[in-house]
C-alpha cells in the first residue's frame, strides 16, 4: 500500500472523521431550536416574525414546544454521515496530497476542502433533503389560509425515501445539488481560516494542544467568514430542496440563478440575506461547540492510541 493510500485509510483519518460526527451530534442537538428557527425564517416568506426569539415563541405559541424539535432525528443522522464523509475526506485527503501540492499551505487546505465537499455532496444529499421534508411537515405557514405544510405526511426516514423517489422521481433525491456544490466553498473557507487561526496561535504561543475556549473561538470566527460569504447560496438551496409547489411560478424556479433572482425581484436585495441572524446564530455555536468537542475527542483518543502503543512496546 502506498503512502497515500495508508493515508487516506490510516487509523488517524479514521478517528478524525469519529471526532467530527461525535461533535456535531452534541453540538447541534444543544442548539437544534435555532436550527428550526432558521429553517422557517428562510422558507416561510410570509411569516412576519423576523428574529430568532420572535419566531421560536410564535412556533412554541401555534405548535407546541416540542415542535422545536421536529425531525430532529433525520437531521441528526444526515449530519452525522455528512460530518463524518466530511471530515474523514478533508483529513485523509491532507495526509495524502499536502506535502505533493504547490501553493501556500491555506490554498491547499481550501482546494482540498473543496473537493471533500464535492465527496460529500454526492454522497449525502438525499439524506438532507429527506431532513428537511421531515423537519417541515406539519409546520403552520403564513398564508392568508394559513396553510400546513404542501408535502404528504411521512412516517420516517424510510418512507420518505420511498414517498419521495415514487412521486417524484429519482432526481428530486438531488434537489438543491447546484447550490450545494457551490457550497462546498462554506466548509473549505471554514476549515481553511480554522486552520490558519490555529496555527498562528500555536506559532504565538508554542504549544499545539489549545483549551476548549480557544477552539470554541476559533471555531465560531471562522464560520461567521465563511457563513457571510456564502449565504445567499444556503438560501437559495433551503428553498429548492423543500419547494415542490405546481404553480407556473414555482414551476419555472428550476435552477439557481433563477432562485437567485426571484428573490431579489420579490423581496430586494436583503431578502438574499433572509433569516440570516438566526442562520449566524444557529450555525456559529454549533459550528464552535462541534471544533471545541471534535478537538477534544480527537486528542483523547489520540492519547488513549499513544499509551496502548507505549505498554505494547514495553517488556
Amino acid at each position: 500500500m502506498s503512502g497515500a493510500q495508508a493515508s487516506l485509510f490510516s487509523y488517524q483519518t479514521l478517528v478524525h472523521a469519529i471526532a467530527g460526527a461525535a461533535g456535531s451530534i452534541a453540538a447541534m442537538t444543544l442548539f437544534y431550536p435555532l436550527e428550526t428557527a432558521r429553517t422557517r425564517l428562510q422558507i416561510d416568506d410570509k411569516r412576519e416574525a423576523r428574529y430568532t426569539p420572535h419566531i421560536i415563541a410564535e412556533i412554541v405559541r401555534e405548535e407546541g414546544v416540542f415542535s422545536l424539535y421536529r425531525g430532529w432525528f433525520p437531521v441528526i443522522s444526515s449530519l452525522c454521515c455528512s460530518n463524518f464523509v466530511y471530515f474523514y475526506a478533508f483529513n485523509g485527503l491532507k495526509a495524502a496530497c499536502l506535502d505533493h501540492m504547490k501553493g501556500t499551505v491555506a490554498i491547499k487546505e481550501l482546494l482540498i476542502g473543496v473537493v471533500a465537499g464535492v465527496i460529500n455532496v454526492l454522497v449525502t444529499t438525499p439524506m438532507w433533503v429527506v431532513n428537511m421534508r421531515l423537519k417541515l411537515q406539519g409546520a403552520n405557514f403564513q398564508t392568508e389560509q394559513k396553510q400546513k405544510s404542501k408535502h404528504p405526511h411521512y412516517s420516517g426516514i424510510f418512507d420518505a425515501f420511498r414517498t419521495i423517489i415514487q412521486d417524484e422521481g429519482l432526481a428530486a433525491m438531488w434537489n438543491g445539488m447546484s447550490s450545494s456544490l457551490l457550497l462546498v466553498l462554506n466548509p473549505a473557507i471554514h476549515f481553511m481560516v480554522y486552520e490558519a487561526f490555529k496555527r498562528f496561535i500555536s506559532q504565538y504561543t508554542g504549544n499545539q494542544e489549545h483549551s476548549s475556549v480557544v477552539y470554541f473561538v476559533l471555531g465560531a470566527v471562522s464560520k461567521v467568514i465563511a457563513t457571510l460569504l456564502t449565504y445567499p447560496l444556503q438560501l437559495v438551496q433551503a428553498k429548492q430542496r423543500y419547494d415542490k409547489e405546481e404553480s407556473e411560478s414555482h414551476r419555472k424556479l428550476k435552477s439557481m440563478w433563477s432562485v437567485l433572482s426571484y428573490i431579489v425581484r420579490n423581496q430586494g436585495p436583503l431578502g438574499l440575506y433572509k433569516g440570516l441572524e438566526a442562520k449566524l446564530l444557529q450555525t456559529v455555536l454549533t459550528a464552535a461547540m462541534m471544533f471545541a468537542i471534535y478537538e477534544k475527542i480527537a486528542a483523547i483518543i489520540f492519547q488513549l492510541m499513544k499509551a496502548e502503543k507505549s505498554d505494547e512496546k514495553s517488556p
